[in-house]
């Protein structure tokens, strides 16, 4: 069997990382695989980039040229990507010769909703979600609109009131193009699955639901002061962790959230006991009112820093409004950091209430207060919820247990195809 995996990268974001995992993990299985990248950060000989460097310059005219459908729109709009327009990467594919193509996270100007559909005419396609975009009009994460389950139009995220809007257009494309193109549906948390189920493009299609994960190995508990020392963090503190990619931000992330539990834990008297840790984001120009200290990392981008950061907190804050699966999380919990979450998406298939972290009720700062100070105001509980997270990872979340059911899936389609 040879497969072939499509990515925008292999390394940029959680997403590239999440297909670059899944890979390696194919190969440990013997089976050969190949990753196809727009942008490739790894000197690894089994991911190969689909451009040129003339052609990486064209890829991102076309990058650029998506946004143009967004310009009418008066308000800065964010999370959406039309693919209206991208690359045509068939002749490249047709060369590797895949038996089974995995499509994962392939925005921003890599492929266009034409090129994606062409794919299932080369071999048989898995769609790998690792958020809602293939299903909606533009938009990876939908907040609480619900038109995907019809054609989109009228798209809050486009702050519109027209049914005939670029939502609309983009869903009547993918509608058009994907008639006939029997995509195999893999999503990362069951909450995702059940949005894809719904929806007017893939209620008809197979959808199965395989978890993100990764290499226990490189993300394991570490010895906590000698975590701290490297990070010049204190050992005489409790440390509350919060990180994400742009984590004061994003919107998505909650850490508005975080601050308002930080505020409240600031009034009980473990104030002066509690520090708190953000990495994913320089400290932020405003006061945040919190008179808790916070040592904020900026950004972190290698494996071994990120388990060194994991490994020196005793709780993890992942307050995320919406998670299509929530890799931060079990990161964590592979460290041995317990979480504490809101009871919402993909986070409910990683949290498991007061057995290795705390579901806080959604969206409340007052709850999520409180899990926090749950999870760290019994010493011998805090254990226990430590060595309760790192068996979750080994039980459930390994790259061994993900590659084994995807292959599973891999050759159930390949004998139904022959």
């Amino acid at each position: 069997m040879k497969v072939l995996h499509l990515s925008h990268s292999d390394l940029d974001g959680g997403a590239a990382r999440g297909s670059y995992w899944l890979h390696k993990g194919i190969i440990d299985q013997g089976v050969e695989s190949t990753l196809l990248v727009k942008k490739k950060i790894s000197n690894d000989h089994s991911v190969i980039t689909s451009s040129s460097t003339w052609e990486k310059y064209w890829q991102q005219i076309l990058g650029g040229s998506n946004q143009l459908y967004l310009l009418s729109y008066k308000d800065k709009v964010k999370g959406i990507t039309p693919a209206l327009i991208g690359k045509n990467i068939t002749s490249k594919v047709k060369n590797i010769n895949p038996d089974i193509i995995n499509l994962h996270w392939i925005g921003g100007g890599f492929l266009d909703i034409k090129n994606i559909g062409r794919l299932t005419q080369i071999a048989p396609c898995v769609w790998t979600m690792r958020d809602m975009w293939a299903f909606t009009g533009g938009c990876h994460y939908s907040s609480s609109c619900i038109r995907y389950q019809e054609q989109c139009g009228s798209c809050p995220h486009l702050k519109s009131n027209r049914n005939q809007d670029l939502s609309r257009m983009v869903w009547k494309r993918k509608n058009k193009l994907w008639t006939d193109s029997n995509f195999t549906i893999v999503a990362i948390s069951n909450w995702l699955a059940d949005c894809a189920r719904n929806s007017s493009l893939f209620r008809n299609n197979r959808i199965e639901v395989i978890h993100n994960a990764l290499d226990e190995e490189k993300y394991k508990p570490l010895d906590k002061k000698f975590a701290r020392n490297i990070l010049n963090i204190p050992q005489d503190k409790k440390i509350i962790l919060f990180g994400a990619i742009s984590a004061t931000t994003d919107e998505r992330k909650g850490f508005k959230y975080l601050v308002e539990a930080l505020k409240q834990i600031d009034q009980t008297n473990w104030s002066n006991k509690i520090e708190a840790v953000v990495f994913g984001s320089s400290q932020p120009q405003n006061d945040l009112g919190i008179k808790m200290k916070t040592h904020f990392l900026g950004k972190l981008n290698d494996d071994v820093t990120l388990a060194l950061t994991y490994s020196c907190g005793d709780v993890m804050v992942v307050p995320s409004i919406e998670e299509a699966f929530g890799k931060t999380a079990i990161e964590s919990l592979a460290c041995g950091t317990p979480v504490v979450s809101f009871d919402s998406t993909g986070l409910k298939d990683i949290v498991e209430h007061w057995k290795n972290g705390y579901r806080a009720k959604c969206f409340s700062s007052e709850d999520l207060a409180q899990g926090i100070m749950w999870v760290l105001e019994n010493d011998e509980r805090l254990d226990k919820l430590s060595q309760n997270a790192r068996k979750t990872v080994e039980q459930k979340f390994t790259l061994r247990l993900q590659a084994q059911r995807y292959l599973e899936v891999y050759r159930e389609i390949l004998h139904n195809f022959t």
